[in-house]
């Protein structure tokens, strides 16, 4: 089977566990403010089949180790559930790791097919408030606490993702929000809270584009730590 993909990123240590092989797919629904991959919005990008990429993976395997192996990001991988089924399909054949980086805005029985063959998903919930998802990421927040009770019901490892932006999410109800649905989950081994960046404003550029949040300044170290202790607190 083929699907669209964008790059691919070898030994990777941001992407899951271990070290991992990660793809990026092409096509993604929504239109996040604080995006910095707008080149990946598009369907488009370069053809390529399942079995070619898990051959290209195994070159790497033996920097995998223990905890390593493929991960598939995106764009939005969702969009293309049956492509990202056959290359974890393939990859646990090999006994390889799998890991799914997804925005959770899609569940259906294309997608409930691909967490079956997914070991582990990291989950990006932007934001707690169904205002701030249809003003800063263009769709609704309950779909992403239906795909994460689903994960739930599947008992399905999972590590959810926040990016901190200064004026948006950086605020203490938005932290406490975030720690209790956590909580409510048993699935959520880690939670990680990312600092927005601005190193993404030159890709815009070249799409003649403006981003969104130019204007909005990446937050200060001291302010991440807070925020650290913060949804870690009881």
């Amino acid at each position: 089977m083929t699907g669209q993909i964008h790059s691919i990123q070898t030994l990777g240590a941001t992407d899951g566990p271990g070290v991992r092989f990660t793809i990026f797919t092409s096509g993604c629904p929504l239109r996040c403010a604080c995006c910095h991959n707008p080149d990946t919005w598009e369907q488009g990008g370069t053809e390529t089949d399942a079995s070619e990429l898990i051959k290209k993976a195994e070159r790497y395997r033996e920097y995998f180790g223990d905890t390593g192996g493929i991960t598939v990001s995106g764009g939005e991988p969702l969009m293309q559930a049956g492509f990202v089924t056959e290359i974890f399909k393939l990859a646990k054949e090999k006994g390889i790791n799998t890991c799914l980086d997804t925005s959770g805005c899609v569940l259906n029985d294309e997608v409930k097919a691909l967490l079956e063959v997914t070991d582990l998903v990291m989950l990006d919930i932007k934001y707690t408030t169904a205002e701030d998802y249809r003003k800063y990421v263009g769709c609704e927040f309950s779909l992403v606490l239906e795909f994460l009770e689903y994960l739930q019901r599947a008992g399905k490892r999972t590590w959810i993702r926040q990016v901190i932006i200064p004026g948006l999410n950086d605020n203490e109800d938005n932290i406490v929000r975030l720690r209790d649905l956590i909580r409510s989950n048993s699935v959520v081994e880690k939670a990680e809270l990312l600092p927005f960046k601005k190193l993404c404003e030159v890709k815009y550029e070249n799409l003649g584009l403006e981003f969104p949040l130019k204007d909005t300044p990446e937050p200060k170290p001291q302010q991440m730590a807070e925020l650290r202790v913060k949804l870690n607190s009881n």
